[in-house]
């Protein structure tokens, strides 16, 4: 069961929250009443980092590649007014 925390409280509590975590608690993070987050133990993510990449890594994939050709550093950093 997750516990709900606010935004403020996980803030100033985390590392016991940490520690909670470690134990096998959960907790979903709220923002003005609404779910923004959630702390799980990293067991149980359920692969959703290693999902999240492969997903990642397949649009890039899709996207055609763009030859920009070369820059050089003043180039890079100018400033355009």
């Amino acid at each position: 069961m997750e516990k709900p925390v606010s935004a403020a409280d996980a803030n100033r509590k985390f590392s016991k929250l940490l520690g909670a975590v470690r134990e096998g608690q959960s907790y979903v993070v709220t923002a003005h009443g609404k779910a923004v987050a959630r702390i799980i133990p990293a067991a149980r993510d359920g692969g959703v980092a290693r999902a999240a990449r492969a997903t990642l890594l397949k649009r890039l994939r899709s996207e055609p590649v763009v030859t920009i050709g070369r820059w050089t550093r003043d180039e890079l950093y100018e400033d355009e007014p």
